[in-house]
């Protein structure tokens, strides 16, 4: 029986995806983002092994509060098991139950048919991506992140050549994504992906900071305070200037 590593689960998460949802959080991930606030499940270390039927098992306990919600596979990084997560979002489905990837697609490899023919099964069951697109530039995503963004991005153009529909989220740090240049690319960047259904601009915050210490790992953004509402709302109006741009060209294009 196939099982996959968890680190934890929530039972009623709202900021999760549409409605009220089940969240199951997957242990492992390659990326190290300065901000991440579940550094503890970067690595496989500590998780639990679970099988499909005790998540659905949990799932079910509370099965009414979800009936405008679903299942959201988060992590750390739920592509790292993408086989486990792809049996989970097959289950669900079956029960007729909506499925949402929160993921950042650093795992996909557009130029390996093995990983090409995973994700597209993977795909046929998968309602809705959270994709989490963390910096447009590509050497400071690699300096905040610690790997490229090519793979990222393309990902992106992939699920809206598959009409998945995607929810963009993008955390605004101080001194680092709280930049007009780089949030006007972003906002170019999305406007021409169709499937783009809604955009989340979130504003930095430290509260993983005790964890970190707990951890006895050092943090990497000490030294940059929280973004205020205010900023990520002055943020948003930025990328969705380079997005209606954008979208404007798309549709010109199409009526050509």
């Amino acid at each position: 029986m196939t099982t996959g590593i968890i680190h934890s689960t929530e039972s009623c998460g709202t900021v999760d995806g549409p409605g009220v949802r089940f969240v199951v959080f997957f242990k492992g991930c390659p990326m190290r983002c300065a901000y991440c606030h579940n550094p503890d499940t970067w690595t496989m270390e500590g998780g639990t092994e679970m099988t499909v039927q005790e998540l659905l098992d949990e799932y079910q306990k509370k099965a009414p509060f979800y009936k405008t919600g679903g299942i959201t596979a988060t992590g750390g990084e739920p592509m790292v098991q993408i086989d486990f997560l792809t049996e989970l979002f097959a289950a669900a489905h079956k029960k007729g139950i909506h499925t949402c990837l929160d993921t950042s697609g650093v795992t996909f490899r557009p130029d390996n048919p093995e990983n090409l023919k995973k994700v597209d099964k993977l795909l046929e069951v998968t309602d809705l991506v959270m994709l989490d697109i963390k910096h447009i530039d590509p050497e400071e995503h690699k300096k905040l992140c610690k790997q490229p963004n090519d793979n990222i991005l393309a990902f992106a153009k992939y699920l809206n050549d598959k009409k998945i529909p995607i929810w963009i989220r993008h955390v605004v740090v101080p001194h680092i994504t709280m930049n007009k240049e780089y949030l006007y690319k972003l906002g170019l960047f999305i406007g021409k992906l169709e499937m783009v259904k809604a955009l989340d601009i979130l504003p930095y915050h430290d509260m993983a900071k005790p964890k970190y210490a707990e951890l006895g790992i050092d943090y990497p953004l000490k030294d940059i305070e929280p973004a205020t509402k205010e900023m990520a709302v002055a943020a948003r109006k930025i990328v969705l200037q380079g997005f209606r741009e954008s979208r404007i060209k798309l549709l010109e294009e199409k009526n050509k």
